[in-house]
């Protein structure tokens, strides 16, 4: 069905919010004008660019279906900001986020993540009331597959197949890339192994935060007003662009977050559940939580 020029506009602003709230404008101001942007400024940029669209929506009744959106970024934006800069220096998480032990410190970090996915739950409840309207559901694991040629995914391909695929192969090319960038003696290895249930624990909170913060949301409020491959497309660059100083750095972690981003999400849509989402980036996780445990470990110690 052809889009229309109204559509057409409501794409394009939907398009400039998500680039302006993500991690672009920090990127540009800092890698190319040396100009640092602090939490704080990122945070008021964020709000400022959602108060004014939310303005242009009451001016504008074409652009009333982008609200859902701008709401749930101003529950990121605000949920992000009570938690990283009050409650994360309220009661122990400051000795807890510190502490040498991997158990201590990364499962801190993973109970307050949990709180901003927890804000944005809630706010998904509110405006979505069931929870399948924001793939909080296992959905069909076994639904088709919609053809991707440069992987090799063909006619009549489902996603219990092509799902058990992914697995393997994102997993064991981040176990390559992390022994090809460590290098960890394997004495230290054996050592953390007393770190697994942690590790599991671990990457089932980040898979499960990650991918409902970052993705099933905004599918869910974004599929309506620009359309499920537009909605699919920024989701991806959202979370690719968020990934810019992660690990690798740069424009190749941009890019491999953005695909990650994108078959994570396109899973959402064609099973119409999490499971598929939250499982390969579980396994993923798993090896980046195991090296992380491995980096904790001090040698001789």
């Amino acid at each position: 069905m052809p889009t229309s020029k109204t559509q057409k506009t409501v794409i394009i602003v939907a398009w400039l919010i998500v680039l302006l709230i993500s991690l672009l404008p920090k990127v540009i101001l800092q890698e190319i004008f040396g100009q640092t942007v602090t939490r704080d400024q990122q945070t008021l940029l964020s709000l400022g660019v959602i108060l004014i669209a939310l303005a242009a929506t009451l001016a504008w009744k074409a652009l009333r279906g982008l609200r859902p959106m701008l709401i749930l970024f101003a529950v990121l934006v605000c949920s992000q900001w009570v938690v990283y800069d009050r409650i994360d220096k309220m009661f122990n998480y400051p000795s807890w986020l510190n502490n040498p032990s991997f158990n201590i410190s990364m499962l801190a970090e993973q109970s307050l993540n949990l709180m901003i996915t927890l804000a944005v739950i809630a706010t998904l409840l509110l405006m979505k009331k069931k929870r399948a309207d924001f793939y909080l559901v296992k959905g069909d694991i076994a639904a088709p597959a919609k053809p991707i040629r440069w992987l090799g995914v063909k006619e009549g391909d489902r996603w219990n197949k092509f799902g058990m695929w992914l697995t393997i192969c994102i997993s064991l090319g981040t176990l390559a890339f992390l022994i090809i960038a460590g290098r960890p003696p394997a004495n230290i290895v054996a050592q953390a192994l007393r770190f697994l249930p942690a590790i599991l624990l671990a990457a089932a909170l980040n898979a499960f935060n990650e991918e409902m913060t970052y993705k099933a949301s905004f599918l869910s409020v974004l599929e309506g007003p620009v359309g499920p491959q537009q909605a699919l497309y920024m989701v991806a660059i959202f979370f690719g662009i968020a990934h810019y100083y992660g690990v690798p750095y740069g424009v190749v972690g941009v890019i491999l977050a953005t695909f990650l981003g994108w078959i994570l999400a396109k899973s959402m849509q064609e099973t119409r559940g999490f499971f598929w989402a939250w499982f390969i980036h579980f396994w993923q996780d798993v090896w980046i939580f195991s090296f992380l445990a491995i980096g904790s470990i001090i040698p001789g110690g």
